[in-house]
């Protein structure tokens, strides 16, 4: 599959270990930044979060992957697209709702709040988990319609 990724300095340090398991997996990883071994001042992460969602919208990325602190300002910023469905997680059952209820395309990751080994299960997880349909398609139709500025009934 293919993937893009970023961070902000608050995850860059799981991102790097993320891409290398995803590597190890067989997904391609497009690395979106932040960059560097080190990050020694404060990266924003809204134009990061616009990049990946960008990526999967045009399609040179299947899913999108944004890392940081707590993940709630990167979530407002995704969701704002037209068209991504980005889900904060941070377990299995929110990462199985997340893919399985709503198609979520893209996935944020809280790095202050994970242990890297939980983060590592949530993406194989959210990578692996199937969209159910029925009802969710409903719902994600409802979702559609309010992003196309029509009002569900």
């Amino acid at each position: 599959m293919r993937i893009a990724i970023a961070a902000d300095h608050n995850g860059l340090a799981l991102k790097t270990r993320l891409i290398t398991r995803l590597t190890e997996a067989g997904h391609t990883v497009d690395d979106r930044g932040a960059r560097g071994d080190d990050v020694t001042e404060v990266v924003d992460y809204p134009p990061l979060c616009a990049d990946v969602c960008g990526r999967v919208l045009d399609g040179s990325a299947e899913r999108g992957i944004v890392l940081g602190g707590s993940g709630l300002g990167e979530t407002i910023v995704c969701n704002r697209f037209t068209g991504i469905r980005a889900g904060l997680c941070h377990d299995l059952w929110s990462t199985g709702i997340s893919r399985g209820n709503n198609d979520s395309n893209v996935l944020v990751l809280a790095a202050k709040v994970l242990a890297a080994e939980a983060a590592e299960e949530i993406v194989t997880a959210w990578l692996t988990t199937p969209f159910k349909g029925g009802v969710h398609r409903r719902r994600l139709d409802q979702i559609e319609a309010l992003e196309r500025g029509l009002r569900s009934g």
